[in-house]
């Protein structure tokens, strides 16, 4: 079984893109997206949860993983597998 992944993104975010191909390419398929650019409310409780101002910001079930850089880091130290795996 996989965690359930929350992806707060933009439209226009070449990170978002980025993070989502590396998890879709992880074999995560079910991504939910909250779009911060359509909904000003959505962007107000992305930055009150995690601390931060920019996109994406990833959840992987309860872990706040932060960007597509902490994402990347985590899939280049080998760690990434197991927290999609809910381990």
């Amino acid at each position: 079984m996989t965690a359930h992944v929350v992806m707060y993104s933009s439209g226009v975010c070449p990170y978002c893109t980025m993070a989502e191909r590396l998890l879709t390419a992880k074999g995560i398929s079910n991504i939910e997206k909250i779009r911060i650019d359509l909904d000003p409310a959505q962007r107000a409780a992305m930055m009150q949860k995690t601390g931060r101002r920019t996109v994406p910001q990833i959840y992987v079930g309860d872990t706040h993983v932060g960007g597509f850089d902490d994402l990347n880091a985590l899939e280049r130290l080998g760690k990434l597998d197991a927290l999609l795996q809910g381990a």
